[in-house]
C-alpha cells in the first residue's frame, strides 16, 4: 500500500510541476487547458458541452488543476489529509477519463488507449482503494493527527484523514 501511495504521489506531483514550469520560472501559469478543452474532446463524447463550457473558465480551471495536482501529490506523499486528497485526485481522474470518451453508451464509451479502461480510470480506482484502506496511516502524518485531542473531539475529521 505504501508503494502504491508513493507511486500515485509521484504521478500527481510530477504532472503538477510539469504544468507549473511549462512557461519557466518567469511565467508559472503559462500552461493552459483551453486548447485541450476546446479541441481534444471528441464531438461524439456525450459530455463535450461540459468540457467546452469549462474552456470558457480556463483562467480559473488552470490554477485549480496545476496547484490541485501539486497539493494532491504532496498530501499523498506525506500521508496528510489522505482520504480527502485521494478523493480529490479520484475526481480529477474521473474528469480526465470522461474527457477521453470517444462515443456514447451505445458505443461502449471507447477511449483512445482502450475500449473502456484507460490509465485515468485505473488511477481513479487506485485512489479510491487507497483512501478506503487508509493508506495515509502508513508512515504518514495522518497517523499522528488521528491521535490528537482535536481529532478525538471532532470525529468528522476522520473522514479527511487516514
Amino acid at each position: 500500500m505504501l508503494g502504491l501511495r508513493l507511486v500515485m504521489a509521484w504521478v500527481f506531483l510530477q504532472a503538477g510541476l510539469e504544468k507549473l514550469l511549462d512557461g519557466g520560472i518567469g511565467d508559472p501559469l503559462a500552461w493552459s487547458s483551453a486548447g485541450f478543452l476546446q479541441n481534444a474532446v471528441p464531438e461524439a463524447n456525450p459530455l463535450q458541452g461540459l468540457f467546452l463550457w469549462f474552456a470558457n473558465f480556463s483562467t480559473i480551471i488552470d490554477p485549480l488543476v496545476i496547484f490541485g495536482q501539486i497539493l494532491i501529490g504532496l498530501a499523498l506523499l506525506f500521508g496528510v489529509f489522505f482520504r480527502f486528497a485521494a478523493l480529490m485526485g479520484a475526481i480529477q481522474m474521473a474528469m480526465f477519463w470522461t474527457a477521453a470518451w470517444q462515443g456514447g453508451l451505445m458505443e461502449g464509451f471507447p477511449v483512445e488507449n482502450g475500449y473502456f479502461i484507460d490509465s485515468s480510470f485505473v488511477y481513479m480506482l487506485l485512489l479510491f482503494g487507497l483512501g478506503a484502506w487508509g493508506a495515509g496511516r502508513l508512515l504518514g502524518v495522518d497517523r499522528a493527527l488521528e491521535g490528537t485531542a482535536f481529532v478525538q473531539n471532532n470525529p468528522w475529521m476522520r473522514y479527511l484523514l487516514g
